[in-house]
């Protein structure tokens, strides 16, 4: 007939007379529905209930119930019993009467129906068809239901493992200002600005606070601003509609639609180009954007999280960085400290990358000797944590099951080092009758160690990612200097 699952039923009335009168009105669906048990009173529905809730889909209740516990204060027990369990109500109050607020008292307590019994002998509820009806769209509630709660537990279980994933390790003073300061920002849709260090890890900052807000449900969408080509950010923000330009061959979606309702991150903020800035401040002042090739606005909802490891107020007095587009963003400035300013957490944050590579390269855990550790606490990670989790691979993968100094010595001196202070162009800025311009003697350092790095990698993308930097910016740094 309606659904091929059995409907069981917990009828709760206390004349004998009426509880027959409800067989009766069934009857007809007698291989759907299944009045499982019937008790006479609410104290004996709740103490049911209590043992065997999951037992019953639908509870059909005389509202005037006798010994005691009736009408709204019943239908509340049983929905914090189970707040599934769907309840319909039966009374002879209303067969002379329309109370609006009857029928709303009974909705705001939990009631999914009510309907009125026939006064006098008449062997059926009134109204037999709407009272069947009746039944079969409760099972159906209960089952929609059902399906909701166990897709928002899904989701929820979801959040919690992102955020296991994406935990911050540390117990330093300064994580737990990080911390009081993720939580703030987690209860606000204020527009957020992480600065910190390279490596200090900012994307995961904003990860927590996504993931913390009313929002988590929503897309969390991160993008490096220097990673994309100038003329290809455009149209990945905003995206593009069929036939903008050559190539163009169908509507494509961008970035900030794809997180509407959710947060985009904008990692590297300082590198978005000047046309881009502008379409950027358009979309955070009106909360509308317009497609590459259409005139029309499309609304959307977006919380901007960004970043950057530049001082962008100098960037703004050097005029590559939009002022108002800096308030903007700057609502809630974030500060990530890096390694040195947290060198409590070393110990737990070496272990702890420890942990999983561990899993990942399917190496036992080694032991570690507290005078190799003393060398991991003392050195000073200009590459933050980044380096600490490099330095910690290499760490295990030449372990053999114990963790020397030697190894960690062996290991640390693998990291990239400045050049040697006796070079000869290190020596020209200081050795010249007069002093560089600071802008100079700056161009100079660059140059030479860039040139340092490209000749300890294996290619400009291994010495892009050893400086933390995209390969485009490394790129766009090393043409700037005169290196191809």
């Amino acid at each position: 007939m309606f659904t091929d699952n059995i409907i069981n039923i917990l009828l709760i009335e206390d004349e004998e007379y009426d509880v027959q009168r409800v067989k009766n009105t069934l009857q007809l669906f007698e291989q759907n529905i299944r009045i499982k048990a019937v008790v006479s009173s609410g104290i004996k529905a709740i103490n049911l209930l209590e043992a065997n809730a999951e037992d019953y889909d639908v509870v059909i209740m005389d509202y005037q119930i006798s010994g005691g516990l009736m009408g709204e204060k019943l239908i509340r027990k049983i929905k914090t019993i189970d707040p599934l369990l769907q309840v319909i109500v039966i009374t002879k109050m209303t067969i002379n009467i329309n109370d609006l607020n009857f029928a709303n008292e009974l909705i705001q307590a939990g009631a999914f129906w009510f309907c009125t019994k026939y006064p006098g002998d008449v062997d059926y509820i009134y109204q037999p068809t709407d009272f069947s009806l009746s039944i079969f769209n409760a099972k159906r509630k209960r089952e929609l239901e059902f399906a909701q709660r166990s897709s928002d537990m899904k989701l929820s279980r979801n959040i919690r493992e992102i955020l296991s994933s994406k935990k911050i390790i540390g117990s330093s003073q300064p994580v737990q200002q990080l911390h009081n300061r993720i939580d703030k920002c987690a209860a606000t849709t204020a527009s957020v600005m992480i600065t910190g260090p390279s490596g200090s890890g900012k994307e995961l900052v904003a990860a927590n606070i996504h993931y913390r807000s009313e929002r988590k449900y929503e897309n969390f969408v991160a993008v490096n601003c220097g990673s994309i080509p100038t003329e290809l950010i455009e149209s990945e923000l905003f995206g593009y509609t069929k036939g903008a330009f050559t190539g163009a061959d169908k509507n494509k979606e961008g970035l900030f639609e794809y997180a509407n309702k959710g947060t985009l991150f904008l990692d590297e903020v300082a590198e978005l180009p000047h046309n881009v800035q502008v379409k950027l401040l358009r979309v955070l002042q009106e909360g509308e954007l317009e497609k590459i090739g259409s005139t029309e606005r499309k609304k959307v909802d977006v919380r901007i999280i960004s970043a950057t490891n530049k001082d962008l107020k100098q960037e703004v007095v050097e005029r590559r960085f939009r002022e108002d587009l800096f308030y903007r963003l700057n609502v809630i400035p974030i500060r990530v400290p890096s390694l040195a300013e947290r060198a409590d957490d070393i110990t737990l944050l070496f272990r702890h990358f420890l942990g999983e590579f561990s899993q990942q390269l399917n190496i036992p855990f080694p032991e570690i000797r507290d005078d190799a550790l003393e060398i991991l606490r003392n050195y000073e990670y200009p590459g933050n944590i980044r380096e600490l989790k490099n330095i910690t691979q290499r760490i295990l993968f030449d372990s053999e099951g114990i963790i020397t100094p030697n190894i960690v010595r062996n290991s640390v001196e693998g990291a990239p080092i400045m050049f040697e202070s006796s070079s000869g162009e290190f020596n020209q800025i200081l050795e010249t009758e007069e002093i560089l311009p600071f802008s100079d003697a700056k161009k100079i350092l660059h140059k030479k160690y860039l040139t340092y790095v490209r000749e300890n990698s294996n290619s400009d993308a291994h010495a892009a990612e050893q400086l933390g930097m995209a390969p485009s910016n490394f790129h766009r740094i090393c043409k700037e200097h005169g290196l191809k």
